[in-house]
């Protein structure tokens, strides 16, 4: 919808138009919904023509209109039928009619809503879902080259957001996408796994099939045929709808892969503050960061993702209680909420997926920063190496940690101070740990920056096996 089309006198959601894509908000406008209607109705005539139920021709009328929707004449009768399908359902068959071979007459037949609705809505989850999953694995091959070019640029680590050891850029993001291939990787399954109700009438029993084909062989056998035009799976049982426990699987897939975005984009507004300043969002030339205060930079792309991952959590709630709710053979209590959960879930997380790619490729890292913090803090980390050193050298492992831990201490208000770190100092004059240590190499083994183990080569690993991953989920679309 451009803007032209929208009408801004009257509410809109910020779904309609602000979050996530055209091509996601197309796949769950009212207009696909009835096509996809549609598509089942065909499929469902063209498996009863092969028991002789309905003509060729009849069939033939069928298909010319699967793209003729009306909907402002179905809404129409809506109004007096208070049930939207039966109202599209009246308005297919008037055209079908048109050619004068009866072909209205034979829509739904032996059918309940829900034969048609849940089959579409699975057609309709699984093209969401293939838009999120390709958007994902973009996102994520962008995040493994920005892996790939920091693999090795130390920074320091922070635990309980204190400054700990270091680690390197590379792989703290790589940490990031790890979590997204995971996500990556339950979107696939739950793509694969994808099923329809099938069509099993009113009660989930088949019984108005079994009437019009004669036996319960060939009701089977006709919802066989309806499956394979619309390249669906279905349940092997069902009520009159298909168990909503499926929603709730695909709104959970949904909610952790915003967990994980949630996750990076809290993590960058913590790097962008301006006692760390080591990574921050791209900031526009004319970019306003505040009505009052013209110097401000604020981490907006990230702390919209936050925002938005933060309602996409609360959606697998409604899911949950449709699942619970859904009483005996069903309740409609499930209906209208669905007709809002579904699509915004998966716009909200289309949008998270866009609000991330641009955060991704327009990254500022500075690296000023990062030496900043290594000087400040990295000799803190480095007592580890000192330890290890001196208890290699014969020390006692407890008693040495105590007394770097004094002298860590005492050295800190200093570096709080903006003061030179005492810490190598008071170190080489203390014979507990010069003893066994010479001061000679105290003061590099307390330079960090090259106590960061095997996070590179961790980091490039990873990039190696999630690019090996993706390629095979790709490889094996379910969607």
């Amino acid at each position: 919808m451009n803007d032209a089309e929208l009408d801004h006198e009257r509410w809109l959601s910020p779904l309609s138009y602000r979050y996530g894509s055209d091509a996601m908000r197309a796949v769950w406008s009212e207009a696909e919904k009835r096509r996809t209607w549609r598509r089942v109705w065909h499929a469902l005539a063209v498996a009863q023509s092969e028991v002789g139920l309905v003509s060729a021709q009849q069939v033939a009328d069928v298909a010319a209109h699967v793209s003729d929707i009306d909907v402002a004449r179905a809404e129409a009768l809506e109004r007096e039928l208070r049930h939207d399908l039966v109202a599209e359902l009246r308005v297919f068959a008037a055209q079908c009619d048109e050619h004068g071979h009866g072909a209205g007459g034979i829509l739904h037949l032996g059918a309940t809503s829900m034969d048609i609705e849940d089959n579409a809505d699975v057609l309709r989850l699984r093209a969401a879902l293939f838009l999120v999953r390709r958007r994902l694995h973009a996102l994520i091959r962008a995040l493994l080259g920005r892996i790939e070019q920091t693999a090795d640029t130390a920074t320091m680590g922070f635990t309980h957001l204190q400054p700990a050891e270091p680690t390197t850029l590379g792989y703290r993001l790589a940490q990031v996408a790890q979590d997204l291939v995971e996500d990556a990787r339950e979107l696939w399954a739950v793509g694969l796994d994808l099923r329809g109700k099938g069509m099993k009438g009113a009660c989930g029993t088949s019984a108005s099939y079994v009437e019009l084909v004669g036996s319960i062989d060939g009701a089977q056998a006709l919802e066989r045929r309806v499956l394979e035009y619309l390249g669906l799976q279905s349940f092997a049982v069902a009520t009159q709808t298909y168990p909503r426990k499926q929603d709730l699987r695909v709104v959970n897939a949904l909610a952790s892969l915003g967990q994980s975005l949630y996750k990076f984009a809290f993590d960058l507004r913590f790097l962008q503050t301006p006692a760390i300043g080591e990574l921050s969002e791209a900031f526009g030339r004319h970019q306003v960061g505040s009505s009052a205060m013209p110097f401000k930079r604020n981490p907006i792309a990230a702390e919209n993702v936050c925002s938005l991952a933060r309602q996409l959590a609360a959606q697998p709630r409604i899911a949950w209680d449709n699942a619970a709710h859904s009483l005996l053979e069903r309740t409609l209590d499930d209906s209208a909420n669905r007709r809002s959960l579904l699509p915004e879930s998966f716009l909200l997380a289309d949008a998270l997926i866009a609000r991330m790619q641009a955060i991704v490729e327009g990254l500022v890292h500075d690296a000023a920063a990062s030496e900043r913090l290594l000087e400040t803090y990295g000799q803190f980390a480095g007592t580890e190496r000192v330890l290890m050193a001196a208890v290699k050298a014969g020390g006692d492992r407890q008693a040495l940690h105590e007394v770097l831990r004094e002298h860590a201490l005492a050295a800190w208000p200093d570096v709080q101070a903006g003061r030179p770190n005492p810490l190598a100092l008071r170190l080489a004059r203390d014979a507990r740990v010069s003893s066994l240590v010479p001061i000679e190499d105290i003061e590099a083994l307390l330079d960090a920056r090259h106590h960061i183990g095997d996070a590179a080569v961790r980091a490039r690993d990873f990039v190696s096996q999630a690019t090996a991953i993706l390629g095979e989920l790709e490889a094996s679309n379910p969607c």
